[in-house]
C-alpha cells in the first residue's frame, strides 16, 4: 500500500467517468495493465490487479472512440503516464492507482480534449 496521503487531494481539472470498458495496454510489454476508471486532460485512475511501483512510468494505449463510434483499432490513443498514488480497492484483488499524463502527441491530446468536452 502506498503511504502517500491522497485523501485530501484537490484536482484542478474534473475527471470524467469512462462509460465503456477501456482496457489499458502497456506499449512496451504488450500486456494489459488495467482499466480506466476516470480520465481528465492531465490524468487518470486505473483499476488493475497488480500494484504499480511508486512513480512508475508507462507508455500506454487506451481506447477513446469518437462519440457515436464503436471501439476499434482506430480509436486508440497513446499516452505516457506516471504513477502518483495507489491503494487497495474495496473489491478483493483490485488496486486503484492515480496517474499523471506526462507525454501525449498533439493529435492524441486533441482527441482526448474532444472526448472530454463531449462526455
Amino acid at each position: 500500500m502506498n503511504l502517500r496521503d491522497h485523501s485530501g487531494e484537490k484536482r484542478r481539472i474534473e475527471r470524467k467517468r469512462v462509460p465503456f470498458p477501456a482496457q489499458v495496454t502497456d506499449v512496451i510489454s504488450g500486456r494489459m495493465i488495467g482499466y480506466v476508471g476516470n480520465l481528465s486532460s492531465n490524468g487518470m485512475l486505473l483499476i488493475s490487479a497488480q500494484t504499480p511501483r511508486s512513480e512508475a512510468l508507462f507508455q500506454i494505449r487506451l481506447p477513446l472512440p469518437e462519440p457515436g463510434q464503436e471501439l476499434g483499432a482506430s480509436s486508440l490513443i497513446e499516452v505516457g503516464i506516471q504513477e502518483q498514488w495507489h491503494d487497495h480497492a474495496a473489491s478483493p484483488g483490485q488496486v486503484w492507482a492515480g496517474y499523471r499524463i506526462v507525454a501525449i502527441s498533439d493529435t492524441d491530446a486533441e482527441r482526448l480534449h474532444s472526448w472530454l468536452d463531449k462526455n
